[in-house]
């Protein structure tokens, strides 16, 4: 059973008062189950395991897949400060990660190292699996934390972030995903933690893999760039994305898009910024085009420096910026890149 208060704050930048509660007199023992591709952690995982270190120094990490004998990622994770174990599930049934196969391990493993936490990011792994295994474990989840108050309070947002709630759980065992920007990465080096094989017996493939397409770039993932440069309605086509391409290449950025972008065919919906896109918190963020609904801040607010441009003075994404551009994208946006490649000569 849980406990939901709710602060509420009218403004974008989200304040919230202190809360604090006792930890109910036990030792904290948190999993992390980690989010890999290829063998290699996504970076996900290290903000996860920061977030987990808020309730305490005993931090296992759990990385299952089908890995062929192979202990990259294992090996990996036992390299970050603050991981005391990492536990290594190799298995033909964990190779794509799907939570039909993974949940009655992750709960196995919760159990056989009693642990009273379980952390995973808040990506679509993270979302995909914690459903099924709270219901194996019969608590009540909580999803997207931003903070951890202290080892049975947490907080999210809700209603696009213009809300916060602070959770109280009284469940023996938390279930929690963690919103990635919210917190800062783990160091990846520093730590020695021990390796240890596990497995489970009851994994079973429920599900039939088909076929993934894979989209290569050169430029950094969307969730992870020091820089993002996104477009909106307002880019008129996809073929004009290719002057935020041009721009963001200029800084070594990535490209977003908005949602109502992506809904018109313009790019690919992995583009897209917002609550029911990528979650983003570059140091810099330039909104094109872009009117700013409120979905699509929901994604993008927490930004350091947020610039907008777009040619209509009312638009609500200039109440969200730190600098604002009231003028045509399509005469901005080259004059912007020319004089970045002009900078540099």
């Amino acid at each position: 059973m849980f406990s939901r208060s709710l602060l509420v704050s009218p403004s974008s930048k989200l304040s919230s008062r202190n809360v604090s509660t006792s930890n109910r007199g036990y030792s904290s023992k948190c999993l992390v189950v980690a989010e890999h591709e290829n063998g290699k952690l996504n970076v996900g995982t290290l903000n996860t395991i920061t977030a987990a270190r808020k309730i305490g120094e005993d931090v296992t990490v759990l990385v299952a897949g089908a890995f062929g004998g192979k202990k990259d990622a294992a090996n990996e994770a036992a390299k970050i400060e603050g991981v005391k174990k990492v536990l290594n599930a190799d298995k033909e049934e964990y190779k794509y990660s799907f939570a039909e196969s993974l949940s009655p391990l992750v709960k196995k493993i919760t159990e056989d190292t009693k642990a009273t936490h379980v952390f995973l990011p808040s990506t679509s792994f993270g979302k995909d699996l914690m459903p099924r295994v709270a219901a194996l474990l019969d608590v009540a989840p909580i999803s997207d934390i931003i903070a951890v108050k202290d080892a049975s309070t947490f907080q999210r947002p809700m209603y696009a972030g213009n809300i916060l709630a602070t959770v109280q759980s009284d469940d023996a065992i938390k279930l929690l995903t963690v919103r990635a920007t919210a917190f800062d990465k783990a160091k990846e080096s520093g730590g020695s933690a021990e390796v240890s094989d596990v497995s489970s017996d009851d994994a079973k493939n429920l599900v039939q893999f088909k076929s993934d397409e894979l989209k290569q770039s050169d430029r950094p993932d969307l969730g992870t760039a020091r820089v993002v440069v996104s477009g909106g309605r307002g880019m008129k086509s996809g073929e004009n994305f290719k002057l935020l391409e041009e721009l963001a290449d200029q800084m070594g950025g990535a490209v977003g898009a908005s949602r109502a972008a992506v809904d018109a065919g313009y790019v690919s919906n992995d583009m897209q910024v917002g609550q029911t896109g990528k979650i983003v918190a570059p140091d810099l963020y330039i909104a094109v085009g872009i009117s700013g609904a409120i979905q699509h801040l929901a994604g993008m607010k927490d930004s350091k420096t947020i610039v907008a441009i777009n040619k209509d003075p009312e638009a609500p994404i200039f109440q969200v910026a730190d600098y604002g551009v009231v003028s045509d994208l399509f005469e901005v946006v080259p004059e912007f890149t020319k004089q970045l490649k002009a900078s540099k000569k």
